[in-house]
């Protein structure tokens, strides 16, 4: 019996190894939050959600046919609970069986057998449930993956069987004794002991307590004979130690199976959780398209998207508050570079592409009106990080060896998320660094978006005029109010940094700019400069739809 609510034909490995990347992803796209509210506070759903986000597919079909399952669990999500909560529950009866007769699974033929017959009692219940499920709800879903499973349930779980395996558990508790027959060896030693069906029971024998033994060849051990007593119970486990074996591995075939039902649906549990939060908030989602990787000479990205949001951003706010949505049109172009005011939403937007392509790729729903986009290779991102508290290391040299270990990992048809790289640097330098790093990746066929404050750098790609770069810039009012949007446009020399100088310092505070028209903040004491850049990079990294207090 196998669930194949994951992929087609093969269980889902809850114990595969994660990506080399797993802990930056993590970190910078805020994949805590996203997997908290699929777990609901379940441990278990967590670790799921967390290995499916992780392990993406790259098989468009193996994307649908997930896409299918989850469908089927959004139109019908209490029978789906339902299904979930039976495997949960048949999980922990036989927990409480185990342990409750206080034997090891390596112990004696008799605890084994005694074990065996205890666990199957407790999921044969839980089996008839899901036959019935099956059989009231199973016109109600349509997808490969419900289909068959329903139709399992309904063919393997029929009447005749359940009367079969209660039969068999009430005569493995040989409350009439076990009959064994055996072959003398040598030195009459007993050898092929073979387990025996008990005869049919007479009329007499059932309305009569007393047990009616017609044979002359018995006999009796004393109470206090030990021995004895060992040497019959060693007899008895010859006889049973085939029969427990075989009850032993059915038993653990059909907890497997539940272990498997639980795991799989735990995934579309999580989903529906999530659906329930944003749909909560007034959030859209829709079903993404896969779109095939063509042959390498035909090649083009993909990836366009309509009210794209941040989950994670969404997640966070209070009240009737919602994240903005963004289009995105980037089909065939293989660099995105995002440029525009602090805080105008560019780090949310480039959060947004990136947990769009991992629920894409594990078949889920995506925060946005619509989603197209190739299944990557790989998802990396380089996020620039806190001075190094250690002092082993500067930013600069920290950022380059991230780097490097991206460059180790990465191949042709990944997918690069940059934010503020290579910043920690004078603005030559840094753009210097930043070129040649992007466009080695770029020839090498890595689709990379970039955020970056650095005009050299977006300027001079702009001016090179290249067909499969587009730029992106986050919009901002004439009065400096920002909209959250990101819109395609031109790089400008100047971040706006004076708006978050006259909010911090007040309105009437004229700000000395530099060369390039960006605010110096040498007026300012340093706790109070501290207090400007943490408010600053909080605000691009909410892009909150709002303005700010």
């Amino acid at each position: 019996m196998k669930a194949f609510l994951m992929h087609q034909d093969e269980d889902f490995d809850l114990q595969r190894p994660l990506p080399a990347n797993e802990a930056d992803l993590l970190q910078d796209l805020e994949l805590p939050t996203l997997l908290e509210a699929m777990a609901g506070g379940d441990r278990f759903l967590f670790d799921v959600a967390k290995q499916a986000v992780l392990s993406s597919l790259t098989d468009p079909e193996a994307i649908i046919y997930r896409q299918q399952v989850l469908a089927d669990c959004l139109k019908q999500p209490a029978i789906v609970r339902e299904l979930h909560q039976v495997a949960v529950e048949a999980l922990q009866a036989e927990r409480r069986s185990y342990f409750g007769m206080g034997i090891s699974r390596y112990s004696s033929p008799d605890s084994i057998l005694a074990r065996s017959v205890s666990v199957l009692e407790v999921l044969l219940g839980s089996l008839k449930r899901l036959r019935a499920i099956a059989d009231q709800h199973t016109d109600e879903f349509r997808s490969d993956g419900f289909t068959p499973l329903f139709a399992m349930f309904q063919k393997e779980l029929g009447d005749e069987y359940f009367e079969t395996v209660e039969t068999h558990l009430k005569e493995l508790k040989f409350r009439r004794g076990v009959l064994l027959s055996a072959q003398l060896g040598k030195g009459n030693k007993g050898i092929r002991h073979v387990l025996r069906r008990p005869r049919p029971q007479r009329w007499i024998e059932r309305v009569t307590p007393i047990p009616i033994n017609r044979s002359g060849y018995s006999f009796q051990i004393p109470d206090r004979d030990d021995n004895g007593f060992r040497a019959l119970e060693a007899l008895r486990g010859r006889g049973i130690n085939l029969v427990a074996n075989a009850l032993a591995q059915s038993a653990d075939h059909v907890l497997s199976f539940f272990v498997m039902l639980r795991t799989e649906l735990a995934f579309y549990v999580g989903c529906l959780n999530l659906h329930e939060r944003l749909a909560a908030n007034g959030e859209p989602t829709c079903v993404p398209v896969p779109v095939p990787v063509a042959s390498e000479a035909e090649d083009e990205p993909v990836l366009s998207a309509q009210d794209l949001y941040d989950p994670c951003l969404t997640l966070h706010l209070k009240g009737e508050q919602r994240a903005v949505g963004n289009a995105l049109h980037a089909d065939g172009k293989r660099l995105v570079l995002i440029t525009g005011a602090n805080q105008g939403g560019k780090s949310t937007m480039l959060r947004a592409i990136g947990v769009a392509q991992l629920m894409l790729q594990c078949g889920m729903f995506v925060a946005a009106t619509s989603f197209r986009a190739n299944p990557c290779a790989g998802l990396f991102t380089h996020y620039k990080r806190e001075e190094d508290t250690t002092m082993e290391s500067g930013k600069l040299d920290e950022e380059l060896s991230r780097m490097a270990a991206i460059a180790d990992q990465i191949t042709p048809g990944a997918i690069l998320l940059c934010n503020e790289s290579f910043a920690a640097t004078n603005e030559r330098e840094g753009s210097e660094i930043a070129r040649q790093v992007v466009g080695s990746l770029v020839e090498a066929g890595v689709k990379v978006f970039f955020v970056t404050h650095l005009f050299d750098l977006a300027q001079g790609f702009h001016q090179a005029g290249m067909d499969d770069a587009l730029f992106l810039r986050a919009e901002r009012q004439p009065d400096g109010r920002r909209t959250y949007r990101v819109v395609e446009g031109e790089p400008l020399p100047t971040s706006f940094g004076e708006d978050a100088y006259r909010r911090i310092f007040g309105s009437a505070a004229s700000a000395p700019t530099g060369g390039l028209g960006r605010p110096i903040m040498t007026v300012a004491a340093p706790a109070r400069r501290e207090e400007h850049e943490e408010t600053d990079e909080q605000g691009d990294r909410r892009g909150t739809p709002g303005p700010y207090p």
